[in-house]
């Protein structure tokens, strides 16, 4: 028997969609500015990833400040409790019909191996993409800044490249994991109407 359950407020809903969005379009730019292939043109690609970039930046800001005043960064809370039952869940359990260990909630919407991979990508992948993105944007200011004795451009873009390869396998991840839901379509259905299906 399934029960319904209002997890995704429609902040959250919107804060998702629109970085999802985002995301992408930085990722199509990167790579062009990178020299993957040929979409926009190089200014235009850069031109337009900067301004992607500083929407995103608006956003996280603004998503920040929603999650601390309701209480919802509560969610991001790493916990080791039942990580190992998560694993062996996907990677065997879930293609022998085994019940999932964790019950999702209105105050538990991640299971732990969710909050430890978003996580990851709030404390580890994002910065290191924002504080190489802005190195490279601000590339200009080394010399007043002093900087230009500790960095070089090769490795900051090194780096920001190597985040940007981090965020894609994320977000692979993500779309196959949203097909591990009650059915395959369970999880992308509670993303735009909030409710989740649950067993």
């Amino acid at each position: 028997m399934s029960e319904r359950v209002y997890v995704f407020p429609l902040f959250e809903r919107f804060w998702h969609w629109a970085q999802a969005i985002l995301i992408m379009l930085l990722l199509v730019t990167g790579f062009e500015v990178h020299g993957t292939y040929r979409l926009l043109g190089f200014e235009r690609a850069v031109d337009t990833h900067t301004v992607v970039a500083w929407t995103l930046v608006g956003l996280w800001v603004f998503a920040i400040f929603w999650h601390f005043t309701t209480g919802e960064w509560k969610q991001y809370i790493p916990t080791l409790t039942k990580v190992d039952a998560m694993i062996r869940y996907y990677v065997w359990g879930i293609f022998t019909d085994a019940p999932h260990p964790f019950r999702l909630t209105r105050l538990q919407k991640h299971n732990p191996l969710q909050r430890l991979a978003y996580l990851g990508v709030m404390t580890f992948i994002g910065p290191l993409l924002w504080v190489t993105g802005w190195l490279y944007l601000f590339y200009a200011s080394w010399p007043a800044w002093g900087l230009e004795r500790y960095l070089s451009l090769e490795w900051v873009s090194f780096f920001h490249t190597a985040g940007a390869f981090m965020m894609l396998l994320f977000l692979i991840a993500h779309l196959y994991l949203i097909t591990t839901g009650h059915t395959v379509f369970s999880h992308l259905k509670a993303m735009f109407t909030g409710w989740e299906e649950t067993d």
